[in-house]
């Protein structure tokens, strides 16, 4: 059984190459950024491990032999779900892998902006010393931190952040109130959490109803001083209303680890406003987080090899090994 590795960035894959080795599987390398490379390297390929290449429903429809794809990585935006759904084509992903470091990087990136933290070293390699050189700072402790999303990331930020914050509140439709923390208060609706939080960190998936949810209505009922920081997913937040609300003065500072176009584009305004931190797609990792996620995507296909099911299954498919 055939393998393919659509595409992926890491300096070497001899982790994927010993797991699908011992399993009995013929691993075939391709750097695939579009749909007709997918199908062309995955021609007689029961299983596709991919990182970025888009897997659509051309993609699904060209291969019939097609069983499984795993993406290396909580999210999937970048698969068709509905169209591995219809011809029963699993999907996989790694949800669990570095739910610690995310949360603790969307904390850094808060208390970063927060804190003038990137501001105060520019201003001092630009021979500015001084503790108001750039501007003046709240109190964290005085705050409220807003979570948009609590999902297994979202409640590891509510837990490591709410000693630094005097309130912890999020919005996520998706729970009943049982499942809140008792230390986090609810918002009912994304604007009454905007209306409240001088912090917001975004934890939701990409999918129809999160594309661009942070947008004009948002940042029209946001506190104004409002930092805002993404490491969920790019296209979540609309760019061309963010950089309005900063024009605006709504935000102090937006603190960003995902962009809709990565990475960024040389031109981008973000590049060129003191408020904007940007890391570049980089919350997710650690050696040990990035050996973890890797092995999770890759036993998809070896289990489902084996089983007819893989370990993390976010759509359930009907094809058989």
């Amino acid at each position: 059984m055939q393998i393919l590795f659509a595409d992926y960035d890491f300096p070497d894959i001899e982790l994927e190459r010993e797991i699908f080795a011992g399993a009995g599987l013929d691993l075939k390398l391709a750097k695939c950024t579009q749909e007709a490379q997918v199908i062309e390297a995955a021609r007689g390929c029961a299983g596709i491990l991919l990182q970025y290449a888009p897997i659509t429903a051309g993609v699904v429809a060209a291969l019939p032999e097609l069983g499984v794809v795993s993406r290396i990585g909580a999210g999937f935006d970048t698969v068709d779900v509905e169209a591995c759904r219809a011809h029963g084509v699993w999907v996989a992903n790694s949800p669990d892998y570095g739910v610690g470091e995310v949360a603790t990087h969307a904390l850094a990136l808060a208390l970063a902006s927060l804190r003038n933290v990137v501001r105060y070293h520019d201003d001092i390699r630009g021979d500015r010393w001084h503790y108001l050189s750039s501007g003046t700072l709240r109190r964290p402790a005085e705050l409220t931190l807003g979570i948009v999303g609590l999902g297994r990331i979202g409640k590891r930020m509510a837990h490591v952040a709410r000693n630094a914050f005097k309130r912890v509140v999020a919005f996520d439709p998706l729970l009943i109130d049982g499942d809140f923390p008792a230390y986090v208060e609810r918002a009912h609706s994304l604007e009454a959490l905007a209306g409240q939080a001088d912090v917001v960190s975004l934890h939701t998936p990409l999918d129809a109803t999160t594309r661009g949810m942070i947008g004009a209505e948002f940042f029209a009922a946001a506190k104004p001083g409002l930092t805002l920081v993404n490491t969920s997913r790019g296209a979540v937040v609309d760019l061309g209303h963010l950089l309005a609300a900063l024009d605006a003065g709504i935000l102090r500072g937006a603190a960003l680890d995902v962009l809709p176009e990565e990475p960024v584009p040389r031109d981008s305004r973000l590049l060129a406003d003191p408020r904007v931190i940007l890391t570049p797609h980089a919350a997710f990792y650690s050696v040990e987080a990035e050996r973890e996620l890797r092995r999770k995507a890759a036993q998809n296909l070896v289990t489902w090899s084996r089983t007819g099911r893989p370990d993390y299954p976010v759509v359930q498919g009907t094809r058989k090994p």
